[in-house]
């Protein structure tokens, strides 16, 4: 597996090995060893261990987030597409974080296999490119209501480059999802 880190500290792009030939392909979606080898060779630490498999299918035009849980609740996620495309976000929301209220997003797609590393400490979004967009991810902890926070997807201080589209299907909760300046956030 390559291991890149994103713009923002902490976030990392994985790209697994793929074999192909005349059957189709393999890869590995997932190894600890590698996954934790690779965030050590970037100089990032190992988070804690993986113990929630999320997925969810959408609809070309959903927009999802842009979510995340508060302390002690706080989750990590590795994140793919199995089927479909959809332009993932990370956002950070470390207040005193030199990248703070930054954002970063990539094309995660089952043609190009990408995964995401979003550690503690983030807000993570995505819009699904496709119709059928299959979108899996694991947590280092177990989702918790009363945590759960978000942030306005199309907050104009976070600007967040969303692909155009003729237009997004998104949740009442998310629609009214507050701005940066008034969210619960992450002290670090």
């Amino acid at each position: 597996m390559k291991f890149t880190s994103a713009a923002l500290d902490g976030v990392v792009i994985i790209e697994p090995k793929v074999f192909v030939d005349e059957r189709g392909w393999f890869m590995e979606s997932f190894n600890e060893r590698c996954f934790q080898e690779g965030l050590s060779g970037l100089g990032l630490p190992v988070p804690k261990a993986f113990v929630q498999d999320n997925q969810s299918s959408s609809k070309k035009g959903v927009l999802r987030g842009l979510h995340y849980q508060l302390g002690p609740h706080t989750q990590g996620k590795l994140v793919c597409v199995t089927q479909g495309a959809a332009f993932d976000v990370a956002v950070d929301i470390r207040v005193g974080s030199p990248t703070f209220g930054k954002w970063y997003g990539v094309e995660l797609s089952a043609m190009n296999k990408k995964m995401l590393w979003i550690p503690e400490g983030f807000a993570h979004g995505f819009l699904a490119l496709e119709d059928d967009t299959c979108f899996n991810y694991k947590t280092t902890n177990y989702y918790n209501k009363d945590s759960e926070r978000s942030l306005l997807w199309n907050d104009p201080a976070l600007g967040i480059e969303w692909p155009a589209m003729e237009g997004y299907l998104i949740s009442k909760k998310d629609q009214r999802a507050p701005l940066l300046r008034d969210a619960d956030l992450l002290h670090i």
